[in-house]
């Protein structure tokens, strides 16, 4: 895989836990103007994750990692957040959403595949 479309899959990323801890911060504490001070500590510590992520190349999710590189704490704030945003981002960002889903099941029919041969 090119460093390009590694590139482009990190912010992919990125960008979707952007958008459900911005959701979630805006249903959960009401913020309406940005996001409180843990969400955004929650959202540049995902981001720096992503960035330093080795297993880019290979995987389309966080959620569908073998590793858990995130430490006990924040994985368990992520773990709410994308409980709560993911069922209701098909209503806030319906284009997003439907191509997180899409790319989900296609790394999971890549995997199963890898996983028969």
């Amino acid at each position: 895989m090119k460093k390009t479309d590694i590139n482009t899959k990190r912010e992919r990323e990125k960008e979707m836990v952007s958008l459900m801890i911005d959701l979630y911060c805006r249903k959960n504490h009401g913020c309406k103007d940005g996001i409180c001070p843990q969400c955004q500590e929650l959202k540049e510590y995902a981001k720096m994750r992503s960035d330093k992520c080795p297993f880019m190349e290979t995987k389309t999710f966080c959620s569908n990692c073998k590793v858990h590189c995130y430490k006990p704490e924040m994985r368990e704030k992520i773990r709410k957040v994308m409980c709560f945003s993911g069922p209701r981002m098909i209503f806030h960002h319906p284009v997003s959403a439907i191509k997180h889903v899409i790319e989900t099941k296609k790394e999971k029919r890549r995997l199963e595949r890898n996983n028969e041969n």
